[in-house]
């Protein structure tokens, strides 16, 4: 153990161990999802039988059945027809022509003029298409009439084709329009030759009017195609039932989501390279502001939970087995054993990892409900890790947090709305617990491992340490009882002026305890512990009392290292005083001789290093300067802890700390409220009964 702790101290000064420590994160986070992702196997032929229902993985168009399902609407969208309304008046204007040019015939006629010509020239007139309808019978009739009988006529015949011809007439009604026609003109009080060379010229002027609109019928066929659905198979669908045989239409299906694709998507494993190195970039960039001990500790805490998700994963034939996972083991021992915020930061990276690594029988790649199940649990976690967390309250908060896991199920049920038995829901529900359960024992299990290897002073360890059965503790106690006492006074004002400023007062105040523990080597040379005896130093020379006075802090802290007390309590028992001058021997001592040299009555050193040091530092000078003040008064107190401040900073105790003149005026007036606790007037009863004066006098609390 002793050989592990001593590599770990090495490879923390090596930095490329970081770069190493990260890339092996990313790969064991590619390889816990790599298996995740990869799309199932199946031996699927045409016309095979299904050993099980097969799910669509993913939601996808099938465009052959949407291009199908397009031309049906396209074929049900009627022929669309316009109505050409000039066609009326185009026939007007030619049966109106034809009686015209009957009219001119018979006007220019002469009188030695023959039939035949008359005939030929009025042939030469009518349209083309109407000369083989029309016979020189028919045409002699029209010249045969009369002026009045042709106006009669042509009046007639213009009325009833504008009549017809402004009504839709399709192709192939036009036959019924001329009946129509030919019914109206035998009505007419005209003599019967006329009037069938009227029908035949009426008739000949009926033809469609409503007539097939190209482009209109397109476009309607273009909207019924636009708004059709496209057809898609969904994610979940069941594409063949169990005990189905494939036919090709199912084949289609399996192969169209990707079930019968024998070559791997290169994009699957792109996209989870891409996701782990931005999960690594987002721990490594967060975790660059810690010391490299820190970062090693959060590194083997993220491998370890996702080696246990996976191995765990391994087992899993249904998914609920993924809520059995202690969750809140990382969370919690993260917040233990380095700071909270990156412990909410880990809980959110667990759960995303978690949705995909349990996505058992999901039908995508992510597990959405696991993934939200493994973020609240996580954040339970660190919660209910309070700030003054004994290892009895970790297995409180991990029933806490069974609680919370159950709460967490049964919401999910209810959002799911499905139909789970008494014994599925009882399963979830012992599972959640044991999560809990087992998240705070590991944690207690693993807490101590992690101190040991790293010597990492955490909070549970501080607790311990400040018990009052510690032999430390005890040995204060009962060798320096005044030391001990002191010691409780200087943890009190340390713990409160260190919370003011945001330091770790818990640091502080175990500090506190150890920082005179020196003195037990020579407790008699020390005013608290001289009861009922003279002071040694009376006897011996202000420089052999320097030695002494200023031994006790190293020799404090020698003993602290032989019962393997952790570093950051040695070195505040070592820098409380800095180097401090011992003023009282310094002055005796020039009261002897001229000849003293002032460094030889300071403290080594070094100065304090920490906000922790300086607390408890000015902490001690503060208790013995107020306890040895006769009859001391709040206004008295303020002023002497500023004069000690005020010393202290102008002597430059404070040079190698990041301490503000903000947090050391906070600090200061902290001790002094913590001081108005402890020293307060009473009234102290009179002896004697005959004693009329009562003395109002101080007490030491």
């Amino acid at each position: 153990m002793k050989n592990l702790k001593l590599w770990f101290e090495k490879m923390q000064k090596n930095r490329f161990f970081s770069a190493f420590l990260f890339t092996i994160l990313a790969i064991v986070l590619y390889g816990a999802m790599y298996s995740n992702i990869q799309p199932e196997k199946l031996d699927l032929r045409l016309f095979s039988v299904a050993k099980k229902d097969i799910i669509s993985p993913i939601t996808v168009e099938d465009i052959e059945a949407t291009e199908e399902k397009k031309q049906e609407a396209a074929l049900k969208v009627e022929d669309q027809y316009i109505l050409k309304t000039d066609y009326a008046e185009n026939r007007v204007e030619i049966i109106s022509s034809i009686f015209d040019a009957v009219t001119v015939v018979k006007k220019e006629e002469l009188e030695s003029e023959i039939l035949e010509s008359k005939l030929t020239t009025l042939n030469e007139l009518i349209p083309s298409e109407l000369k083989g309808q029309l016979s020189n019978t028919n045409l002699e009739t029209l010249l045969a009439a009369s002026p009045s009988q042709l106006d009669s006529a042509k009046n007639t015949a213009i009325t009833l084709i504008k009549q017809i011809m402004t009504q839709p007439i399709k192709v192939g009604e036009e036959d019924l329009q001329k009946e129509i026609v030919s019914e109206e003109i035998k009505k007419v009080n005209l003599p019967e030759n006329l009037k069938t060379v009227m029908i035949i010229i009426a008739q000949y002027a009926i033809i469609p009017n409503y007539v097939y609109d190209v482009k209109g019928t397109e476009g309607k066929r273009q909207e019924a195609m636009d708004a059709v659905s496209p057809v898609k198979i969904r994610a979940g669908q069941v594409l063949v039932k169990e005990g189905q045989v494939i036919d090709r239409e199912m084949y289609k299906q399996l192969e169209l989501v990707g079930l019968l694709d024998e070559k791997v998507n290169p994009n699957l494993f792109i996209g989870l390279a891409i996701f782990t190195l931005t999960l690594t970039s987002i721990i490594a960039v967060y975790l660059h502001g810690i010391n490299p001990k820190q970062r090693i500790i959060y590194i083997l805490i993220f491998l370890l939970t996702i080696l246990l998700m996976k191995v765990i994963s391994l087992f899993q034939l249904v998914s609920e087995i993924g809520y059995i996972f202690p969750v809140a083991m990382a969370p919690m021992l993260i917040k233990v054993l380095l700071n909270e915020k990156l412990a909410a930061i880990s809980s959110i990276i667990f759960a995303i990892c978690s949705s995909l690594i349990f996505n058992v029988e999901m039908l995508g790649k992510f597990n959405f409900s696991i993934g939200i199940y493994f973020l609240i649990s996580g954040i339970a976690g660190i919660i209910f890790i309070n700030e003054r967390h004994y290892r009895t309250k970790i297995l409180k908060a991990g029933l806490y947090v069974s609680v919370v896991n159950i709460v967490v199920i049964a919401a999910l049920f209810m959002i799911r709305n499905g139909h789970y038995t008494g014994i599925e829901i009882g399963t979830y529900f012992l599972l959640a617990f044991l999560s809990g359960f087992i998240s705070a024992v590991l944690t207690l299990g693993l807490l101590p491992v992690f101190e040991a290897w790293f010597g990492i002073l955490s909070t549970v360890q501080l607790i311990e340490l400040s018990s009052p059965n510690h032999p430390l503790l005890r040995k204060i106690l009962l060798e320096t009882p005044g030391t001990y006492h002191h010691s409780v006074m200087v943890a009190n004002l340390s713990e409160a002026a260190c919370e003011a400023i945001g330091a770790n007062g818990l640091l502080a105040r175990v500090g506190a305890y150890y920082h005179d523990i020196g003195k037990t080597k020579r407790p008699h040379f020390y005013i608290e512990n001289q009861m009922n005896m003279e002071n040694p130093h009376n006897n011996i020379s202000p420089q052999l009392s320097t030695t002494i006075i200023t031994a006790h802090p190293y020799d404090g802290a020698d003993l602290l290292r032989e019962h393997n007390i952790p570093k950051e309590i040695i070195d505040i028992c070592e820098q409380h005083h800095g180097t401090t001058l011992l003023k009282y021997f310094y002055f005796k001592a020039k009261e002897q001789s001229e000849n003293v040299i002032e460094s030889d009555f300071r403290y080594p050193g070094p100065k304090a290093q920490t906000k922790e040091s300086v607390i408890v530092g000015i902490a001690d000078s503060v208790e013995a300067a107020v306890r040895s003040m006769p009859n001391p008064t709040m206004q008295k107190v303020e002023n002497l802890v500023r004069k000690i401040l005020s010393d202290r900073i102008q002597d430059g105790q404070f040079d190698e700390c990041d301490i503000t003149l903000k947090e050391l005026d906070i600090a200061t007036k902290s001790m002094c409220e913590t001081l108005k606790g402890i020293f307060h007037s009473r009234i102290e009863y009179p002896e004697n009964p005959d004693k009329k004066q009562v003395k109002k006098v101080e007490v030491l609390e």
